[in-house]
């Protein structure tokens, strides 16, 4: 399975405590920067497909959430934290290379 990798901004344009939302294709992918660390998952609530990135993100506690139902998801795995929403939002992959953010809808 190869991947082609879209290109989501400078490194430096994504601070800690900061998110955007780039497109592969008809997928939209949150990133969003964690303490340092970047992470990408499929902008919609596992819920009711409502984009989490109208939401709250919770930079102390790694969470973001939908504001259609509060349900709260683990930005680091896309784990559901709480009721309406049970099953885990898609994460995708992440890599930095030459100083910019990367990522990609892996699945075939």
């Amino acid at each position: 399975m190869s991947a082609d990798w879209v290109r989501v901004c400078a490194l430096s344009e994504l601070l800690p405590g900061e998110t955007t939302v780039v497109w592969d294709g008809d997928t939209p992918i949150l990133v969003l920067n964690y303490d340092g660390d970047i992470y990408a998952l499929e902008d919609r609530c596992s819920h009711e497909e409502f984009e989490l990135s109208a939401g709250p993100f919770d930079a102390e506690e790694a969470t973001i959430e939908c504001v259609l139902h509060g349900s709260k998801f683990d930005v680091r795995d896309g784990r559901a934290l709480n009721a309406p929403a049970y099953t885990p939002v898609v994460k995708f992959p992440v890599k930095v290379e030459d100083g910019a953010i990367w990522t990609c809808d892996d699945r075939s």
